[in-house]
């Protein structure tokens, strides 16, 4: 990536994997822009998000306080708008549909990168930096961007930058992609951001806490009751609506005689179809429709792929061959069946390091 414009705009969360790819790009000579994205969030009493939590006011003087030590510009942008619209509204649309959502994800296609990159644009910038872990490369062959999975495969996070497309992975850089969680922590550390090692990193959604999700389903959506049933229709109690579960989970169905799994969200009948036993045949398939598929490269298939795939984030990646589209929809067809596998989640597929893109469950 040479160039005279050595101008990168830094994506800045608070959290010490951004702060340590703004730090590495100002010592790789570049003249990096500290820029955090306001986001909205749930405004309400029983919003318990953790004081660190990406795109908050604690979060802001972290990522304000790195830029004034490292002599960096720093801007807070505000979206609150958009990100309430295309994430908070997709978010809500996907779980009254009686799916399960993946805002991380479509945050990153529909708001993250695409203001990013127009302030780059506004401020002379050619580049767009991240603290992904994940990388980038150019196939000297196909002459295609390529995006690849980050050396510490435990951190990766290329699963949730599927979506990007060729003329942004042309202009973006994951200064993490060859780094391990411990060795961002130690950088840190040596350059006296030692205060992050006391820093719990939140596993909350940026606009709603973990803990606080039941209760904002409740204001959002509301109760819809319906049955709970085994595979053979025996009804066995009442949920609230569908919208609260999601396939595979087995916390919080409030049954005896468990535990329990989820096995379907019937929404025709409104019911909650699950099992006690955590191998039940009903909970495996091999066999999934994506609809909304991407490709980064931008060559749709016209012949089978032999590949990789996973249908969550933290699944292992399984053999999976992917056809042709028909109707606009794409067929996965897994070697062996993989379990819980979710309508609304997002089916992310590769060949080898490199991620060829995904699309959503149907």
């Amino acid at each position: 990536m040479k160039s005279n414009n050595r101008k990168v705009v830094v994506g800045l969360s608070g959290g010490v994997d951004s702060s340590v790819s703004l730090l590495l790009l100002k010592k790789q000579g570049y003249q990096p822009i500290g820029v955090s994205l306001k986001y909205a969030v749930w405004e309400n009493k029983k919003n318990i998000l953790r004081e660190n939590i990406c795109c908050s006011e604690a979060s802001f003087n972290i990522a304000r306080e790195i830029c004034k030590r490292l002599n960096v510009p720093y801007y807070i942008v505000d979206h609150e708008i958009d990100f309430k619209n295309k994430v908070i509204g997709y978010f809500l649309k996907v779980l009254k549909d009686k799916k399960t959502p993946n805002p991380c994800l479509v945050c990153n296609k529909a708001v993250k990168f695409n203001k990013l990159f127009d302030f780059a644009k506004k401020h002379g910038a050619q580049y767009v930096a991240t603290g992904h872990y994940a990388k980038v490369r150019r196939n000297q062959e196909t002459k295609k961007y390529e995006l690849l999975k980050a050396k510490d495969d435990r951190k990766d996070q290329s699963y949730f930058l599927c979506l990007l497309n060729q003329k942004q992975l042309a202009k973006i850089i994951f200064p993490l992609g060859d780094y391990n969680k411990d060795q961002v922590y130690k950088i840190a550390q040596k350059e006296g951001f030692e205060f992050f090692t006391k820093i719990k990193q939140s596993q909350d959604l940026c606009f709603v806490a973990q803990q606080s999700i039941l209760s904002y389903l409740e204001e959002e959506i509301g109760f819809e009751s319906g049955k709970i049933v085994d595979l053979k229709g025996n009804v066995l109690g009442e949920h609230q609506g569908l919208h609260f579960y999601t396939i595979g989970q087995r916390k919080g169905i409030g049954l005896s005689s468990g535990p329990w799994w989820v096995v379907r969200l019937d929404k025709k009948k409104n019911q909650l179809v699950i099992t006690n036993d955590e191998n039940d045949l009903a909970l495996f398939s091999k066999e999934v429709i994506v609809t909304d598929y991407h490709f980064i490269s931008g060559q749709i298939p016209t012949k089978v792929i032999k590949a990789e795939a996973k249908t969550r984030y933290y699944q292992k990646l399984a053999l999976v061959k992917i056809f042709k589209p028909k109707n606009k929809k794409l067929k996965m067809v897994f070697d062996q069946p993989q379990k819980t596998i979710t309508p609304g989640q997002w089916a992310v597929f590769y060949k080898d390091d490199v991620c060829l893109g995904g699309g959503i469950i149907e």
